[in-house]
């Protein structure tokens, strides 16, 4: 299988953790995650009760591992489901949307704790301290104030998810959003890859915004969150 076979999207976190960010890693051959202060994404090879096993004991006190899969998670009796919903993965490139009134910039370590208040406010998604370090990140500023932004996250292979899509409720209608998926898509696709992302079913405003820009929805996936018990 190449790395740009889309089938590596039907499982996008165990992908990501066996190629392009397997640097990432934490675990091993049936469990793996990305480090808690990034996201709180995991995967394992298989549903079987070992990988469950293996999977738990990546986990310490309360810590969440927040599951993308092509079918519904049957859960241990040792682990608590804490959310179960389904997402639609969302793949093309979006068209280009030019601003005239704002600029597009590139974000920084320094602008964390601008971003950690956006995505509060707005709540895209999870999104710690150390999630910028997962990509670029672009945002636009008002006054000094940080008020859109979006970035990068998973990369299963050649496959790069688009994440963080945020404005600040004071300035919607503007733009941003569409502006700044396409400026993250034209990175990604000038570094030969190829952007995705995904977006909770229920979310019909979302996903009809980017349908106009040109995406297509590729499939549904189970988003589950568990936590042992």
């Amino acid at each position: 299988m190449s790395d740009s076979d889309e089938r590596l999207l039907d499982r996008p976190i165990w992908s990501a953790l066996t190629t392009s960010q397997k640097h990432l890693a934490e675990g091993g051959p049936r469990a793996r995650r990305y480090p808690v202060d990034m996201t709180p994404f995991a995967d394992m090879v298989d549903m079987s009760e070992a990988s469950f096993a293996a999977l738990g004991d990546l986990l310490a006190g309360s810590q969440v591992a927040a599951l993308f899969t092509p079918e519904p998670v049957d859960v241990p009796a040792n682990f608590k489901v804490v959310l179960a919903e389904t997402g639609e993965q969302m793949i093309g490139s979006p068209a280009d949307s030019p601003l005239r009134d704002a600029e597009i910039v590139k974000l920084s370590a320094a602008d964390v704790a601008a971003m950690m208040a956006l995505t509060e406010l707005t709540k895209p998604g999870p999104f710690a301290l150390r999630t910028h370090e997962l990509g670029t990140f672009l945002g636009i500023r008002v006054g000094g104030e940080l008020v859109a932004m979006t970035g990068e996250r998973m990369k299963p292979g050649k496959f790069v998810e688009m994440t963080a899509v945020c404005v600040h409720p004071d300035y919607r209608g503007r733009g941003y959003a569409q502006a700044l998926l396409a400026a993250v898509a034209r990175r990604i696709e000038a570094r030969g890859e190829m952007p995705f992302l995904h977006v909770f079913s229920h979310n019909a405003s979302a996903i009809a915004l980017y349908e106009r820009q040109g995406m297509k929805i590729r499939r549904r996936l189970h988003v589950t969150a568990l936590m042992k018990i």
